[in-house]
């Protein structure tokens, strides 16, 4: 028996436009808004079909045909969803992902796809997304500082990342240059 090998993506939608227009609500809160009612699974993934074709043309809409893309948890309250896609193709997704820049319905706010987390398994994916809706929660009470000096560069920084050890090495070079100094004739 065959396993089908599928990913989770843990997305977040993030209202970054907005920052500063309400000075009384944390930055936090401001960033992470509720999405609009009227955003449901299937205008989601029209949204995203029609992004990957415009990105990668026929080989895009190809791949996720085949992959059974859908929508397995949207909640309008937290701006939150998990997508299940094959393994092969979910790069595409998170490309179009990424070039979206507002909500899939009509008169749709600006905003910013970011996927938060990757995962095998729906339960890791789904317990990533509780982990980050309690510190949401702990945040916007004001836990830690309640607001943030610079969102953005909290979303794009890689100081929760860890660091590789040493210098990188391009290990798809098979240049024979290389491979005459290392052999011993």
């Amino acid at each position: 028996m065959v396993r089908i090998k599928e990913r989770y993506l843990l997305v977040n939608i993030l209202y970054p436009t907005e920052l500063g227009a309400r000075p009384n609500l944390p930055d936090v809160v401001v960033l992470n808004q509720p999405t609009s009612d009227e955003l449901t699974p299937a205008a989601l993934l029209r949204a995203i079909r029609a992004e990957v074709a415009a990105l990668f043309g026929d080989y895009g809409s190809g791949a996720l045909e085949g992959g059974g893309l859908s929508v397995k948890y949207l909640s309008q309250a937290t701006s939150t969803f998990i997508l299940r896609i094959a393994r092969a193709s979910y790069r595409f997704v998170w490309t179009a992902l990424s070039f979206m820049g507002s909500v899939p319905v009509k008169n749709g706010r600006p905003c910013v796809f970011r996927v938060v987390h990757v995962s095998g398994t729906i339960r890791k994916a789904e317990e990533e997304a509780i982990r980050r809706a309690r510190k949401l929660i702990f945040e916007a009470k004001g836990g830690q500082a309640a607001t943030v000096s610079n969102p953005l560069g909290n979303i794009f920084s890689a100081s929760n990342r860890p660091r590789q050890k040493g210098s990188p090495q391009d290990v798809d070079s098979d240049s024979d240059v290389e491979m005459g100094a290392i052999s011993d004739g």
